[in-house]
């Protein structure tokens, strides 16, 4: 019989799950030239987010395995840069399902990048309103998120509100 699973770590990878979820209602739909989209004097664009993001899941990954590095990444085209976001995601949830232990604690993994990511997630929504493509509400308590689910492609929202 296996040991019962860390509950720590499913907390995470259903976290991880809700990031792909929130995040994929966010960017999905987003016309090309909201890439570029700026505010104000603000030099950081849609695009520079979601680098961002993607190198926050590689430095959780790196942090899980012990070896804690950052690298700021520039912008990729914008469906490159989605790609690139979720896979870092899901390399992050696959070592978060794996065996191997986490030299990181699971609080700080959380606290600190995925946190950033779900704050940076809610940057993007308001971004698409404000760039005049918004996306629609949702009742998150009851979307359907599962562990392990952290692609693009999720299910359809349940209950979406204007």
């Amino acid at each position: 019989m296996s040991a019962p699973a860390d509950p720590a770590r499913q907390l995470l990878r259903h976290t991880v799950a809700t990031v792909a979820y929130r995040g994929g209602k966010a960017l999905r739909g987003a016309p090309e030239s909201f890439a570029t989209f700026t505010l104000g004097d603000s030099p950081r664009t849609p695009a520079n987010v979601l680098a961002h993001m993607g190198d926050l899941f590689d430095w959780a990954l790196s942090m899980a395995k012990g070896e804690a590095a950052w690298h700021d990444s520039k912008p990729l085209a914008w469906d490159a840069e989605v790609a690139r976001f979720f896979s870092a995601l899901k390399n992050f949830d696959d070592y978060l399902a794996s065996p191997e232990p986490l030299r990181a604690s699971a609080e700080g993994l959380f606290q600190g990048p995925i946190a950033d990511a779900l704050t940076h997630i809610g940057q993007i929504a308001m971004l698409r309103r404000l760039a005049a493509c918004p996306i629609k509400g949702e009742n998150y308590l009851k979307a359907e998120i599962t562990v392990g689910r952290v692609g693009f492609q999720q299910t359809a929202p349940r209950r979406e509100f204007d």
